[in-house]
């Protein structure tokens, strides 16, 4: 952990972009982007594979990305470039991604332990993200990153 312009950041997890269809993944319609778990019991990893018109920023969608737990995500956006969100992919679970030396970092900001993180995600429940109705904070989200494409 290591506290940076007053906000605490603690690692999460890492994000991976990849092109190879695995095994469980689960489908955002709204992002075209399949996520699934690594078995690693080290550090928590995703991977990201994305269809060719998702709406999600370059960067976003071929750069890997560290993820990390903030106590205040807005204050860490504050003079921040922002490339997605903040929105709330699982109830009580904000996120946003940043560019930071030409590189995406996701900051998530919650109160939920990992097991309730990663069971919600995995098991699609709560996570608008994964629902094929996806909640109006989300629209608002991809949209404005649909410059991108």
């Amino acid at each position: 952990m290591f506290v940076r312009d007053g906000v605490s950041y603690e690692f999460h997890h890492m994000g991976i972009p990849t092109s190879e269809i695995r095994a469980n993944e689960r489908y955002s319609a709204k992002f075209g982007m399949y996520t699934s778990d690594s078995d690693c019991q080290l550090a928590r990893i995703q991977y990201h594979r994305y269809e060719d018109d998702s709406c999600l920023h370059p960067l976003i969608r071929t750069v890997p990305h560290p993820a990390f737990k903030v106590d205040d995500l807005d204050l860490a956006l504050e003079n921040q470039t922002l490339l997605l969100g903040p929105y709330e992919p699982i109830d009580g679970f904000r996120v946003a991604i940043i560019v930071d030396g030409g590189m995406p970092v996701e900051l998530i900001q919650t109160k939920l332990t990992d097991d309730e993180i990663w069971g919600c995600a995995q098991l699609g429940q709560q996570a608008s993200l994964y629902q094929d109705t996806a909640s109006k904070n989300l629209s608002k989200v991809c949209c404005a990153s649909a410059i991108w494409r």
